[in-house]
């Protein structure tokens, strides 16, 4: 399984960012499902609404609703997420980032699809394991 991030999805939505290509490009080599949750969900329509067209949003839907399996989130996890968005307040931690850390953890598997490199290169699910983003292998 591959997490996958806002970043991934507009770049994969847009020509001109400039990921785009990797995003492409790394969406080829994928043969594991993907994974997303309801707040990576909610960011990406909102970005994609604005930055690239009103029917955007629609068309990434249905890549969700075709390509991936949503992860959900319980209330219990509320606590851990406080936790991580206070632990890494400095990047800052956003509640996306922070649901894919706890989808990480629950899941066992640390692949995740983000244009963020920093801050997945600097996050860490169970609290020791590092991220390993596939649109930037070499990092």
């Amino acid at each position: 399984m591959v997490l996958t991030d806002t970043g991934y999805w507009l770049a994969l939505a847009n020509p001109r960012d400039k990921y785009h290509h990797a995003a492409l490009e790394v969406s080829k080599t994928i043969d594991s499902g993907l994974v997303i949750t309801w707040p990576v969900i909610t960011e990406t329509c909102h970005l994609l609404g604005t930055r690239v067209s009103r029917l955007a949003p629609v068309k990434f839907l249905n890549q969700v609703e075709q390509l991936t399996d949503l992860y959900t989130l319980s209330v219990e996890n509320i606590s851990r997420i406080k936790f991580l968005m206070e632990k890494y307040r400095d990047l800052p931690m956003d509640l996306a980032d922070a649901t894919l850390v706890i989808a990480a953890e629950e899941l066992g598997e640390g692949y995740i699809l983000s244009t963020d490199r920093r801050d997945f290169k600097t996050y860490r699910w169970k609290n020791h394991k590092p991220f390993k983003n596939l649109l930037f292998p070499d990092d």
